[in-house]
């Protein structure tokens, strides 16, 4: 049986993600973007605070992302639904600690004019495995660790 310390490591292995928000009039936007996961499964990105994925955050938080199954023959995914918001202090500190262990190129981002950095915290999580028979599907709601 998988477990929620499986889905992390598998999470771990990978370090883009399609995250989609929520537009004005209830549309979508969708985006790629690179991440990195604290041990808590909050997900951390940075972008420029002048994008549409970024209005549409402060507007409604609430995101979701596909993670996996970039891989021919590792048709793993991860479904993950959680709300964002725009850390400060010694949470900024912890999830820019997370981004960068991922994407070390990002500390030159830090100092670029609007950046952001944003923390999703999980809400709900599906992993899905096609590559057993049968497809083990397995969903998430309770994330203490």
């Amino acid at each position: 049986m998988v477990t929620i310390d499986d889905v992390l490591a598998f999470i771990r292995t990978q370090r883009l993600a399609v995250q989609a928000s929520v537009a004005p009039g209830d549309s979508t936007q969708a985006a790629l973007v690179g991440f990195g996961i604290m041990d808590s499964l909050e997900l951390v990105f940075d972008t420029l605070d002048t994008t549409r994925k970024a209005a549409n955050l402060r507007r409604a938080p609430r995101l979701a992302f596909v993670i996996g199954g970039w891989v021919e023959g590792d048709e793993r995914t991860v479904q993950y639904e959680g709300v964002a918001d725009e850390p400060r202090g010694e949470d900024l500190t912890r999830a820019k600690a997370a981004y960068f262990a991922t994407w070390p190129d990002g500390r030159e981002r830090e100092s670029w004019p609007n950046i952001i950095y944003v923390r999703v915290r999980p809400t709900w999580i599906r992993y899905s495995d096609y590559t057993s028979d049968p497809p083990m599907i397995i969903e998430f709601t309770e994330f203490s660790r």
